[in-house]
C-alpha cells in the first residue's frame, strides 16, 4: 500500500508561482506540500529562464563595455579576452545560489518539499513516483496547478539539444557560435541574440511577422529594432523558416520569404517561437479539467478554480502572459481565495520587460492600442539625450514615452527604451494602480540628476497636450 500524507494544500510545481503561493499558504496556517519534479527548486524562471538569462547579459554587457566603450571613459585595459568557462561557470553559481535560497525559504515556512513525478488520480488526490519502488499518495482539501510551460518545437525544426536547440541550451553553449540563427523575434530570442551577439557571434533574427517584439508600442519596437541593428544584429521579417537539417557541424536553413526561398547556413540555430503549458503527465484528461483546445490552456474562474473542484491553476497554465512576476502575482491571490480572502490580479497593470541593451519596460496600454479603442489620448515623451544622468554614463540611446486619456488625463500607458527602463517602471505600474494622472507624475519631485527625471519630463509634455485637449 503506498504511504499516504494529509495536506491542506498540494502545489505542482515549485517556479515563482509555485514557492510564492506556498510561502503564502504557510502564512494563511495552511498545511502546505511543494512537488517538484526537478532536483533542484525554483522552476524555469530560476533554474534554465529568467535568473540564468539574467546573469548572461548582465556579464556579456561587462565584456562589450570594457572591450569597446571602457576606453572613452579613461579606462585603459589592454587587450580583453573572454573566458566563457568562467563566465558560465558564474551563472550557474548564481542559480545554485537562488534556488538554494527558495529550498531554505520552503524550510523556513515549514513546507513539505517532495521530488517527484505529480499525477492527479482524483479530486484531492496527487500520486508522486518518487523514483522509489511505492509511489507516495498525498491527499489535500485543495490542489493547485503551477508547472509553468516548455518551449515550442516547430515542425521541421525538431531539437536535437546540440546543434537545434531551445532556450535552455542557448544558456550553455561550450563555445561562441560564428553564426548563431535565431527563429523568433520575441523577447527571449532578442536577449539571447544580445548575449552571443556581444561575446562574437553574427546574430541573424529570423521573424514571420513585419516585426520584432511585436507586442511593444510601435515607437518603441522601431526603436529597439534601429538600435540592434546598430550593434550588429541582423533581421529578416516577413520571412518563415521551411525546415533546418543538421550536416557536418553546422544547420543549413531554408527560409521563405514571399515566394523567394534561400538557405542560410549556421553554427547553432536556436528556435524561440514561444511556450506552451506543460501539462503533460499531469492526468488532467481522467479528471476532465477543462483546457482550451487551441492554446492547451487550463480553463479558469476569477479565483483560479479549474472546472474540477479543489483543483487550481496558475502561471503559464492560464491565460495571460507567460511571465514570472505574473504568476507570482497569481499564487498569491488564488491561495488567499482559498483561505476566503478577496485575492486578486489588476491584469492591467503588469509590467513587460525586455532585458536588451538598452532596456525596454512597458506598462498599460500601447498608443496603437489606444488608437484603436478610440479613445482620446495625449502624449508626451522624453528622449535619455536629454537627461543629464544619462549624459554622465554615456547612456542617451531611447526614450521615455507616457499616454494619458486626453480628457481625464488619466495614465493609459508608459512605454521605457532606455537605461534602467527594467527599474524605472515600478513608478508607472504604482501610478496605473493608483489611477495617477500625467500631472500628479509631473508635479511629484524626481532627484537629480536621475533617469526617473526622463519619466516627469514626459509627464509634462503630456500637460501640454491636456490642456488643448476637447
Amino acid at each position: 500500500m503506498a504511504q499516504e500524507t494529509r495536506f491542506d494544500l498540494v502545489i505542482i510545481g515549485s517556479g515563482p508561482g509555485g514557492y510564492v503561493a506556498a510561502v503564502r499558504a504557510a502564512q494563511l496556517g495552511m498545511k502546505t506540500a511543494v512537488v517538484e519534479k526537478s532536483s533542484r527548486l525554483g522552476g524555469v524562471c530560476l533554474n534554465v529562464g529568467c535568473i540564468p538569462s539574467k546573469a548572461l547579459l548582465d556579464a556579456s554587457e561587462y565584456y562589450h563595455l570594457a572591450k569597446e566603450r571602457f576606453a572613452e571613459y579613461g579606462i585603459k585595459t589592454g587587450k580583453v579576452g573572454l573566458d566563457l568557462a568562467t563566465m558560465l561557470a558564474r551563472k550557474d553559481k548564481v542559480v545554485e545560489d537562488l534556488t538554494e535560497n527558495v529550498r531554505k525559504l520552503m524550510e523556513g515556512n515549514h513546507i513539505e518539499v517532495i521530488h517527484g513525478l505529480a499525477t492527479l488520480t482524483a479530486p484531492g488526490t496527487v500520486d508522486v513516483d518518487t523514483g522509489k519502488k511505492k509511489k507516495l499518495t498525498l491527499s489535500a482539501g485543495n490542489i493547485l496547478l503551477a508547472t509553468g510551460s516548455e518551449p515550442l518545437e516547430v515542425k521541421g525544426l525538431t531539437f536535437d539539444g546540440e546543434y537545434i536547440v531551445s532556450s535552455t541550451e542557448a544558456l550553455s553553449f561550450d563555445s561562441v557560435p560564428g553564426r548563431l540563427g535565431i527563429v523568433g523575434g520575441g523577447y527571449i530570442g532578442l536577449e539571447l541574440g544580445s548575449v552571443w551577439n556581444r561575446l562574437g557571434s553574427m546574430v541573424t533574427v529570423i521573424e514571420m511577422l513585419p516585426k520584432i517584439a511585436a507586442n511593444l508600442d510601435g515607437q518603441v519596437g522601431r526603436t529597439l529594432d534601429r538600435i540592434l541593428k546598430r550593434q550588429g544584429m541582423q533581421f529578416k521579417l516577413d520571412t518563415r523558416v521551411v525546415e533546418a537539417t543538421v550536416s557536418g557541424k553546422a544547420v543549413k536553413a531554408v527560409l521563405a520569404t514571399g515566394d523567394k526561398t534561400e538557405t542560410m547556413t549556421f553554427d547553432r540555430l536556436l528556435v524561440s517561437v514561444g511556450r506552451r503549458p506543460l501539462t503533460r503527465g499531469l492526468g488532467l484528461e481522467a479528471l476532465a479539467v477543462e483546457t482550451d483546445e487551441r492554446t492547451g490552456q487550463i480553463v479558469v474562474d476569477q479565483e483560479y478554480r479549474t472546472s474540477v473542484k479543489g483543483i487550481y491553476a496558475i502561471g503559464d497554465l492560464v491565460p495571460g502572459p507567460m511571465l514570472a512576476h505574473k504568476a507570482s502575482a497569481e499564487g498569491t491571490a488564488a491561495v488567499e481565495c482559498m483561505a476566503g480572502r478577496a485575492g486578486e490580479v489588476n491584469y492591467d497593470t503588469i509590467p513587460a520587460v525586455v532585458y536588451t541593451w538598452p532596456e525596454v519596460a512597458s506598462v498599460g496600454l500601447t498608443e496603437e492600442q489606444v488608437r484603436e479603442r478610440e479613445i482620446p489620448y495625449c502624449v508626451g515623451s522624453f528622449p535619455f539625450s536629454g537627461a543629464g544622468r544619462a549624459r554622465c554614463m554615456g547612456e542617451t540611446d531611447g526614450f521615455v514615452k507616457l499616454i494619458s486619456h486626453g480628457k481625464t488625463d488619466r495614465i493609459l500607458g508608459v512605454h521605457i527604451i532606455g537605461p534602467r527602463a527594467a527599474d524605472m517602471i515600478a513608478e508607472c505600474v504604482l501610478a496605473l494602480e493608483f489611477g495617477a494622472s500625467s500631472e500628479d507624475i509631473s508635479r511629484t519631485i524626481h532627484g537629480h540628476p536621475t533617469f526617473s527625471e526622463a519619466l516627469q519630463e514626459a509627464a509634462m509634455h503630456v500637460r501640454q497636450c491636456s490642456i488643448y485637449a476637447s
